[in-house]
This record gives C-alpha cells, structure tokens and sequence, in this order.
C-alpha cells in the first residue's frame, strides 16, 4: 500500500500546476470551437475527444521523465529521426504530390513530425555537452548543420509548413545558446530587401510561365496569392479570402456560439482544421481573439518561465525552444488565415482538429513539466 501510495504522489507531482490549468482551459475551449465548426457532436468530435485524452495521456508520460533521461535519449532521437527522413526521400509514399509517408508494415509514419521535438531536443544536448564561456562561430556551424540536414530532407518532400516548425524550433535553441544579434541582423535585413523586391516585382514574377528554381509551384502559387488574393479569388485565393470574410463579419463582439454564417454554410474551407481561427473569430468576436491570444500568451510565458528557472544548460535550451515552438504554431497559424502570410498548413495549437500535432504538442508539455518538477541535487 506503502508503494502505490508512493507511485501515487509521483504521478500527481509530476504535473506542473499552472501549465496544467491553462491546457485543461485550452482543451475546454477546443471542444466548444470544434462542436460549432463540425455542428455537432459526430464523429470529428468524438475522435477530438480521444485525441485530447490521449495527448494528455503522452504529456503525463513524459512528464514522468527526467530532463537527464531526454538528454541521454537526445541522439538516439535525432539519429532515428533522420534516418526515418532518408527513408521517406527512398522508399516514402506520395500522396496528393507530396511524399511524406513511410510504410513500416505494422504502421504508416510521418517522420517529419517527430523532428519538431528531436531536432531541439538534440541541439540543447550538443550545445550543454559542448558548453563553454564563450561559444564559437565552429560551435554554431556545426549546430547549424545539425538543424540544416533535416530542414532540407523535410522540404524535399515537400512539407513548408512542417520545415519552418521544425527549422523555427532549432533556431530558437541556437539564439537562446548565445547566437550573436549582430550575426542574424543581415538576415533579416536580406529578408526584408527580399520582401519588398517580391511587392515591387510582383507582376513580372507571377507570370504563370515564369519559373521560380528554388521553389515548387504550388509554392510560388501560395507567395502570389498571398501578394494579391483577388488574382484567383475561386481558386488558390478562395481559402484566404472566405477566411477574412469570416473573421472581418465577426465585428467587435461576434455573431454568437454556433451562428456563424459564413463557416455553417460552408464558405469557409477546412474549418475544423487549419481555418479553425475563421470560426472562433467570427462567431466570438474581436474580444473572443484577444483572450484566446492572452491564453496562448500565457501558456507561452509559463514555458519561458520554466526554462528560466531550470538549473542546467539543456534543460534551459530545450524549455526555451518548445515554448517558442508553440508561439510559432500560433503565429503562422492566424498569420495565414488573416492574409499576412501564405499558406501553409499550419495548425492552430489545441483547436485545430487532429492527432498528431496535439501528439507533438502533448510531448512537449510534458517536457516542460519535466523541467519545471527537475530540482538540483542537494549538497551531501
């Protein structure tokens, strides 16, 4: 009895409080979005329901899971990982002109999504193994490498919106290890230089015949409607501007729970899944959008906390990162369904429908709890 009891105590404590709270708050709230947008409770309700539990479940578990076991599982992971991408560009499945699929015979994967926690998870371990007072341009190079080689295999395939996830997570440990600002300044200044050239030049490079190298044309497709919507307003243009209809009708206070128009008669594509914004803004609102970004900036500022307050090098890194990870999800998400950026497919973090993000997002919860239940050793 003396045992169980104790088994008990381990698997509540292994919860962190305040994390936990805001996600039960988030979960609420994805199940009322998710019963307007399906109308009901069928059966994309029901297998949310499961999903949900059983991210929660995957959470508690590794949350049960010390930050020095995930730092003995980094390589492993991340080599796993990376061979399972090498077999997804050999022997992968197409689908729909992308091949991000690999048939195991017991299981059909998606590699790509477990890069989004092993790519962090292993720069935290090499730059805590390899950690110094001051870190080297070598030290980042290689590090560099480390996130480059999947990011490329992820976009060969081609998944964009999984590449920036994963490539956006990496970087945030490479920043967070002691990247100098000075070094990422020319970046943005080359990025916004290359924005404006694509305002300034947009119809010259938009031609359908013009071939853009380095990208495939569904992509340029996406970058063009994203400059001009009304270009292709019943094609590729249809998503993002049925999506703003939406939320611009929504107003200040919103049409009301279940009395959205434009979602309920099905001008809204994908509206359980990555348009699931265009729902929840048009029927709650100006208002309604700010308290679901205050939650997400809360959730956001638990994580960030936590990794303030870890007592190690990797388990600062790794916190960091998968916070920033799910600022990310959040801002590519709202980003394209109000027309600031393309799309993507990207979804919106716990309300969205589908398995394998809350999956991602349950493990890196469960992380954080990990991180924020770490305490240091005693002195003997």
């Amino acid at each position: 009895m003396k045992r169980i009891l104790q088994l008990g105590l381990r698997a509540v404590s292994a919860f962190d409080w305040p994390l936990l709270l805001l996600l039960v708050l988030m979960a609420a709230l994805g199940m009322t979005v998710m019963h307007s947008a399906v109308g009901g409770t069928d059966w994309r309700f029901a297998d949310q329901v499961r999903n949900f539990l059983l991210a929660f479940g995957v959470m508690w578990v590794a949350a049960l899971i010390p930050p020095a076991m995930w730092m003995k599982l980094a390589p492993v992971v991340y080599s796993v990982g990376v061979v399972l991408l090498l077999g997804v560009e050999f022997f992968g499945e197409t689908s729909k002109g992308a091949t991000r699929w690999l048939d195991l015979g017991v299981a059909r994967i998606q590699p790509s999504e477990m890069l989004k926690i092993s790519v962090p998870l292993m720069l935290a371990w090499y730059f805590h193994r390899y950690q110094r007072p001051r870190m080297t341009l070598l030290d980042f190079l290689v590090a560099g490498i480390l996130l480059m080689i999947p990011f490329l295999l992820i976009v060969r395939q081609p998944d964009l919106g999984t590449a920036l996830l994963v490539f956006a997570a990496g970087f945030c440990v490479i920043y967070f290890a002691g990247l100098s600002f000075k070094l990422i300044v020319p970046i943005v200044v080359v990025l916004v230089l290359g924005i404006s050239a694509l305002l300034y030049y947009e119809d010259y490079i938009c031609v359908p015949d013009l071939d853009w190298v380095v990208l495939h044309d569904y992509q340029k497709h996406r970058v063009c409607t994203l400059l001009n919507p009304g270009s292709d307003r019943l094609g590729r243009g249809f998503h993002t501007i049925q999506s703003m209809i939406a939320i611009g009708s929504g107003g200040v206070y919103g049409k009301g729970y279940m009395m959205g128009t434009q979602s309920h008669l099905d001008f809204v594509p994908e509206r359980t899944t990555d348009f699931i914004f265009a729902v929840f803004a048009e029927e709650f609102g100006l208002y309604g959008g700010i308290m679901l970004l205050v939650l997400y900036a809360l959730l956001i500022l638990r994580g960030l906390s936590i990794a303030a307050g870890a007592h190690t090098q990797f388990s600062r890194l790794l916190a960091g990162s998968m916070a920033m990870m799910l600022f990310v999800y959040v801002f590519v998400n709202i980003g394209m369904v109000t027309g600031i950026l393309p799309v993507v497919g990207v979804p919106l973090p716990f309300l969205s429908y589908g398995g394998t993000a809350l999956m991602t997002l349950g493990v890196a919860c469960g992380m954080l709890m990990s991180i924020s239940n770490d305490k240091p050793a005693r002195p003997a």
